[in-house]
């Protein structure tokens, strides 16, 4: 077994390379190659939309799931009243958006308007809705500018942040993608008090991911007032979001292609990619990454990487907030199989990001199956 390690100390991610007008949103710059491009964390952000389109952009294509019809309209209706030619594109809810057939109407609808390369798309969505208009942006004409609205939690600190843009396939979850910079991200806040109670449960398992591996004031602010941290109205939740995003905008900018330290954001995602696919999409993805933590820290304290304490740390976090840790022990071999087509696999290598530690992320290659079957009898129901 071999590991490959690489996280930089821990410095205080919540104010290093961000700004914040007093009373005014939060922003942060992130890394793309030679590029970057603005995070900004706010209230009413819409306003501020077309200063991101670009000078020449003319037309614009709102990308919206059908249950944010209202919301992919007045977008479109705003943008229009700013003079542009605005036209939505409504696709399915959820995962059954990242598909070839949706792009290739997102494709039909841009060139059916003799969209250019000046021209620009906004998403309004979760994550699904990021990557698939991402993907879509990359692809026309070899790519064009990309807005993102996120208005989950979920796409707030993860999808809609990074660049990396995938659709599924029925042999897995994101094997077709690109990585490709958004113009800017827009964090509006007030999006989050209209989302049920159980999506920001979801999208928390990336928050505290994040805290895991890089930034472990994030689990001291869970733990000291859980109900807070679920409060879209609380200044609680908005530090969380800045912190989370704070940790991925450094992670990324120092490996926007996934060649090195990127591979620490998919802690918990290797068995969590292959819950998805045995559910048929039909668990949330921020449930099967909580699962997926627990299980990688079960790994790791079998291993002796992890302390007993911050095995159990896990657990008792991610119950903290609603989110489960165990999964059926009779899937494991589909499991197996699921997690033999994740990215970070080499060969018949399993790879998985363990931690050493609290903030403390590696990647270790598996050539025994039944040290993973081992820590998966620790999860199983």
């Amino acid at each position: 077994m071999t590991e490959q390690t690489g996280m930089a100390e821990q410095s205080e991610h919540h104010v290093q390379g961000a700004e914040q007008a007093k009373g005014g949103p939060w922003s942060i710059r992130v890394g793309a190659g030679t590029d970057e491009y603005p995070v900004v964390v706010g209230r009413g952000l819409l306003g501020s939309l077309p200063e991101h389109l670009g000078e020449r952009a003319a037309k614009v294509l709102v990308i919206h799931p059908r249950a944010l019809r209202s919301t992919g309209d007045a977008v479109r209706e705003d943008l229009a009243a700013h003079g542009y030619e605005s036209f939505t594109a409504e696709i399915p809810d959820a995962e059954e958006a990242k598909h070839l057939q949706v792009a290739g109407f997102c494709w039909q609808v841009l060139g059916q308007n003799d969209f250019t390369r000046t021209d620009a798309i906004v998403s309004v969505g979760g994550g699904a809705v990021t990557d698939v208009a991402g993907f879509v942006a990359s692809t026309w004409l070899r790519g064009v500018r990309v807005v993102h609205l996120p208005t989950s939690l979920l796409g707030m600190v993860d999808a809609a942040v990074g660049g990396k843009t995938a659709i599924n396939t029925a042999e897995g979850k994101n094997l077709v993608g690109t990585f490709y910079a958004p113009a800017a991200v827009l964090a509006d806040l007030d999006a989050l008090g209209t989302l049920p109670k159980n999506e920001l449960v979801n999208g928390m398992a990336e928050v505290i991911k994040c805290g895991f591996i890089r930034d472990p004031e994030i689990l001291d602010l869970i733990e000291a007032e859980p109900e807070a941290a679920l409060d879209p109205t609380s200044p609680v939740l908005e530090e969380l979001v800045q912190r989370a995003i704070a940790v991925k905008a450094e992670i990324v900018s120092r490996d926007f292609k996934e060649s090195g330290q990127r591979e620490f954001l998919n802690y918990g995602h290797t068995l969590a990619h292959a819950i998805e696919l045995a559910e048929r999409y039909q668990w949330r993805h921020g449930a099967a990454v909580a699962v997926g933590m627990a299980f990688a820290s079960e790994l790791a304290r079998s291993m002796g990487r992890l302390s007993e304490e911050d095995a159990e740390r896990h657990l008792r976090i991610l119950r903290l907030v609603g989110l489960p840790t165990t999964y059926r022990g009779d899937r494991w071999q589909a499991l197996l199989e699921g997690m033999k087509r994740d990215k970070k696999s080499r060969g018949s290598m399993l790879r998985f990001v363990v931690l050493t530690g609290i903030g403390s992320p590696t990647v270790l290659d598996v050539p025994d199956a039944s040290v993973l079957f081992a820590a998966y009898q620790e999860i199983a129901e």
